[in-house]
Parts: structure tokens; C-alpha cells; sequence
């Protein structure tokens, strides 16, 4: 992970030694998958912006600002990304089928910020939810409660 990341985290999100880099290393993984689904269509809108950082506000209980900088540092990382693996990785060890599932149904409330969701970001969450081992009729399911949720 880049130093900025850390400090960061250190900075801004670790008083008194609560959080530990596994979480760090979580949450940030997690605002990249957000970052990556919405991005591999035409570009983020303003609406997808807004729901990627309600989604990392609502799933870690983070400010505004400390959202904004995760969400700034995420792109950076997807940025440098080869794969999703990196990310996908890091969630499956760290979060239960349970939580997994979440982060599913708040990629697909991102993907459907914008009203529509292009090829490339069906896709992506498609293959998102491969990497997440989410059978498929849980990953229908979470699309289901997050297009009731957008509509």
C-alpha cells in the first residue's frame, strides 16, 4: 500500500490505536471496488461520486472528509491497479460471505446511481462477484434489493 494510505489512516481514522492496517487495507480495497464499477463506463458522474461516498460513509461510519480523502486515495489505487484481484483479495479475507454480499448490493447501488448501468460496469460487478465466490442467486438478489433501494 502507498505511504499516503497509511498516513492517512494514522492521521485521520486510528485515535488511539483502535484500527489496525487490516481494516485500513479493507476499507480501501472496498472504496476501490466502488471506484472501479462506476468508472469503467464513460467516466464517474456526479451522481455515481455521490453514491460511492455515501456507500464508504454508510458501510465504515466515516465523515465527509475522511470519505472524500479514502475514496481520492481508492483512485489512485485503481489507477495502479493490473486486476481486481488485489482488492477482491483483501475482502475475502476480511469480510464474512455475509458482509461480502453487502458490498455487492452497494456496488450495484453505485453502478445504478446514474439511472442506467452500461455493459462494461455489468461486467465488472459480475466478475466482482466471481472473485467474491457470491453464488449467483445471492448476486441477483443483491441487485434486486439495490435497484428497490435506487427506485
Amino acid at each position: 500500500m502507498l505511504k499516503s494510505i497509511r498516513d492517512f489512516f494514522e492521521r485521520n481514522l486510528a485515535p488511539a490505536g483502535e484500527r489496525d492496517q487490516s481494516r485500513h487495507t479493507i476499507e480501501l480495497a472496498t472504496a476501490a471496488l466502488l471506484i472501479e464499477v462506476v468508472r469503467c463506463d464513460a467516466g464517474i458522474t456526479a451522481d455515481e461520486r455521490q453514491s460511492v461516498e455515501r456507500a464508504v460513509r454508510e458501510k465504515f461510519g466515516l465523515s465527509p472528509d475522511e470519505a472524500e480523502t479514502l475514496i481520492r486515495l481508492a483512485e489512485e489505487e485503481v489507477a495502479q491497479a493490473n486486476d481486481l484481484f488485489q482488492f477482491t483479495s483483501l475482502v475475502n479475507r476480511g469480510f464474512t460471505q455475509e458482509q461480502k454480499l453487502r458490498v455487492i448490493e452497494l456496488l450495484w447501488r453505485a453502478a445504478l446511481a446514474d439511472a442506467r448501468v452500461s455493459a462494461h460496469e455489468h461486467h465488472a460487478l459480475r466478475r466482482i462477484a466471481e472473485l467474491l465466490h457470491i453464488p449467483h442467486g445471492d448476486y441477483i438478489a443483491a441487485k434486486a434489493r439495490a435497484q428497490a433501494a435506487s427506485g
